[in-house]
């Protein structure tokens, strides 16, 4: 639950402030104070810029936080419009953290500056606070406090209450939330429970591709990963959101691995901690559907969630089967850990089969991506120059970064097989990355079609405006991707 928010127009003073024990001062760039008219508390800022032998402008790159007189809290931020919104935002996100430590259920924001100073900050900040101030579910026996109830925001009102950016904060909250929970919480039947509850709750339609339902049509890709569960709940997920003027339809894929033990293939301990995230491209497309829906965006959206764990057992699938996925295409089967593409084989099929104007999927799919690019970007690949730089410019756009990557018609040497239409992966696992995106082009027809690999799904420290480690990275993205594509 985000918390409630309270606007006020008027800039904020001391009269104001009074009595406030958490507040966020996010003031234009400057380089010097006296120039920042009507901001309370200068002296307080001026007196620990010194004693730390800082400069005003710093504030920019390195928030701090002082004690007012009065006894509260307060941390101050530095906005510069010629920088690039993700670093706008990880300095509001580590001004947030400052004051937000305290686990406050109040916080007061205050902007200053222009008009269209105050405005963008006023944006910026609501969102920063939004998904910061949410807490992710844990188990503790002694909770960490409570989650941030309301906002008063000073210096700027937004006549909607910023409506479209609540709902993305809403979107990345819900992927943030089911990517956490433990894998004895999250199993694929209780995954598609919360589904069908949410569906209902909006009022999507809501349809389910059971096991048996994908055998019998022939969906062998799928099934060959579900084999491995002792538990036969795996299954592909479809909802779908109508807007009665929408003219373009988008479908949205997710990889919904609840956990990845590698197979038969078996991870090592290292590499099979945290595998019950490996869920989270499905919750991305959960997430932007979320928030597209809220916001009403004159689309057909259709998301199809592969949802599956991928289990060792003596039913799970074994190195050198041939299995058939749904468009007839024969795989051999290299490496059972390499199961995200082949659940996504299916899935794609599946969705590519309404013809819709665009398919985009989500998943944590390689290695070799966090190899590529770390945790601070995810690579995409796409059908054509102008899909990558629409992807590009939505992910500067929102301050989640993406890079694009070749996906040349040469590589696929590398998964030819002797005995089926293609190899799964390669044992040597060179440019991975690439040939997944190879192999699952193969399962999306004449489709326009966009892959983003997530290796920033987990930054350690937080990225760009989340603070959390598990940060909900491509659902702000995919709306912004998703408004874009109403324009063209």
């Amino acid at each position: 639950m985000l918390a409630k928010l309270e606007q006020s127009a008027a800039a904020a003073g001391v009269r104001e402030l009074k009595g406030t024990r958490h507040i966020v001062f996010v003031l234009p760039k400057a380089a010097k104070l006296e120039v920042l008219a009507h901001v309370p508390f200068k002296e307080t800022l001026a007196a620990a810029l010194a004693r730390r032998k800082k400069k005003v402008e710093e504030l920019v790159k390195s928030p701090i936080a002082t004690d007012l007189p009065q006894g509260g809290l307060a941390s101050w931020v530095m906005l510069d419009p010629a920088h690039a919104v993700f670093d706008q935002q990880t300095a509001l996100r580590k001004a947030m953290q400052l004051v937000l430590g305290e686990k406050p259920e109040r916080l007061v924001v205050a902007v200053y500056g222009t008009a269209a100073q105050r405005r963008r900050a006023a944006e910026l900040a609501a969102y920063a606070a939004w998904i910061n101030g949410a807490r992710l579910p844990e188990r503790k026996k002694e909770p960490g406090g409570t989650a941030l109830q309301s906002i008063h925001l000073y210096g700027h009102r937004a006549s909607d209450g910023f409506a479209g950016l609540r709902a993305v904060a809403e979107g990345n909250l819900l992927c943030r939330e089911l990517t956490v929970l433990p894998p004895n919480e999250l199993t694929p039947g209780s995954y598609r429970k919360q589904v069908r509850q949410i569906a209902k709750q909006h009022g999507w339609r809501h349809d389910e591709y059971d096991t048996a339902r994908l055998r019998k049509m022939g969906a062998g890709a799928f099934t060959a990963v579900a084999r491995g569960s002792a538990e036969q709940d795996a299954a592909i997920v479809h909802l779908r959101y109508r807007h009665p003027r929408a003219k373009r339809s988008i479908a949205l894929v997710g990889k919904g691995i609840c956990f990845d033990t590698g197979g038969h293939n078996l991870k090592p301990a290292r590499y099979m901690l945290g595998m019950h995230k490996d869920m989270n491209g499905s919750a991305v497309a959960l997430g932007i559907l979320l928030a597209a829906a809220a916001t009403k965006l004159p689309l057909q959206l259709d998301c199809w969630m592969a949802i599956s764990r991928n289990d060792i057992g003596p039913r799970a699938y074994h190195q050198n089967e041939v299995v058939t996925a749904l468009n007839g295409t024969t795989i051999e089967i290299v490496h059972t850990d390499a199961e995200g593409r082949m659940v996504l084989a299916d899935t794609l099929a599946l969705a590519a089969r309404a013809k819709p104007d665009l398919i985009v999927d989500f998943a944590t799919l390689t290695g070799s991506m966090h190899v590529a690019v770390g945790e601070r970007y995810s690579g995409i690949f796409a059908t054509s120059d102008a899909l990558v730089r629409q992807a590009v410019a939505a992910g500067n756009a929102v301050g989640e970064r993406v890079c694009a990557f070749p996906m040349d018609e040469d590589y696929d040497e590398a998964l030819d097989s002797e005995i089926a239409d293609v190899k799964q992966c390669t044992m040597e696992g060179e440019a991975d990355h690439i040939l997944a995106a190879r192999f699952l082009k193969r399962f999306i027809g004449d489709r326009p079609w966009l892959h983003m690999d997530l290796s920033s799904a987990k930054c350690k420290g937080g990225l760009g405006a989340v603070a959390t480690d598990v940060n909900g990275f491509g659902v702000a993205w995919g709306v912004e991707f998703l408004k874009a594509a109403l324009t063209r």
